[in-house]
């Protein structure tokens, strides 16, 4: 016992550093992660503006945010801008990448190219955007008119705001998809392609029989990240449309909106915020027992 009880003092000191880092890592990950998770869910329950005491009003909160019409418009436009954001910033990286892939001379002048975007602090590509987007004397407009069609409202119109916030979002986040497609891309043998083409297949047939069965991996995996981020999304339609337009209004900015404009009360901000964290809470484990099961 005693022999045993020394062994174990002697490994201990031996990793105190390691022990060390990794406290403080699981200190700092507590503080920053679970701290506001747990004060979260606590405010849920709360009526807090942070400027007179606050105190418990239970499930109230989540019963207002049912009523309020805004909720239900906000859900939607959230799952129309994830759907429209995947067609683009799902399917274009993983073409992109394929052609890139191919590419033997300047290949890394084109990764670059892609992923500058990625780089830009996402409010400054958003501003950028915002000069195309300008109906008087924006970018795409001069272009419309350069060329003789009529101008678009582009971000004020019903019909075109909820686009061109998506074309803002797979712009600026195109590139970070593409290179890790490329990456798996070119993690695939060559000698699968060869055993292809000595079949006789078809450039279709190698892309649907090899490419995308050695992909499948990475693709489930960007494709859980891509609808979390997407769900999330704020800082375009904040700075494109601003908090009120309808059209537009997706789950963040209600919860920006219930907890810095009209309503000031950070519980009903945290309520909101505890729904979508229990909804992609829910789906991604939904998505991680549909995907192992068809594995």
């Amino acid at each position: 016992m005693a022999v045993l009880t020394a062994r174990v003092r002697r490994k201990i000191q031996d990793n105190l550093l390691a022990y060390a880092f990794m406290a403080a890592g699981l200190l700092c990950f507590a503080f920053f992660s679970w701290y506001p998770l747990v004060r979260g869910v606590i405010l849920s329950f709360q009526q807090n503006n942070f400027v007179a005491p606050p105190y418990w009003v239970g499930l109230d909160n989540y019963r207002a945010l049912f009523d309020d019409p805004l909720f239900y418009t906000a859900w939607r436009n959230t799952l129309l801008f994830t759907g429209l954001a995947l067609v683009l910033g799902f399917v274009l990286p993983f073409f992109i990448a394929v052609l890139l892939n191919e590419f033997r001379h300047f290949s890394g002048f084109f990764r670059v190219l892609v992923y500058l975007p990625v780089m830009l602090p996402p409010i400054v590509a958003v501003l950028l955007w915002r000069y195309f987007y300008d109906p008087g004397n924006g970018l795409f407009n001069s272009v419309l008119r350069g060329v003789g069609l009529p101008e678009s409202q582009w971000t004020q119109s019903s019909g075109t705001a909820m686009i061109s916030l998506v074309l803002v979002s797979t712009w600026a986040n195109l590139g970070g998809a593409t290179l890790m497609y490329l990456a798996a891309l070119q993690g695939i043998q060559g000698e699968l392609y060869e055993a292809a083409e000595l079949d006789g297949a078809s450039v279709w047939q190698r892309l649907r029989h090899v490419t995308l069965p050695q992909m499948r991996f990475i693709m489930l995996v960007l494709l859980l990240l891509q609808i979390i981020a997407t769900m999330q999304v704020f800082i375009e339609p904040f700075a494109l449309t601003g908090t009120s337009n309808p059209d537009t209004i997706t789950v963040l900015v209600l919860v920006y909106r219930y907890a810095f404009t009209v309503n000031q009360d950070f519980g009903l901000a945290a309520a909101m915020s505890m729904l979508l964290f229990v909804v992609l809470g829910a789906f991604s484990a939904l998505y991680l027992r549909l995907t192992r099961t068809a594995d």
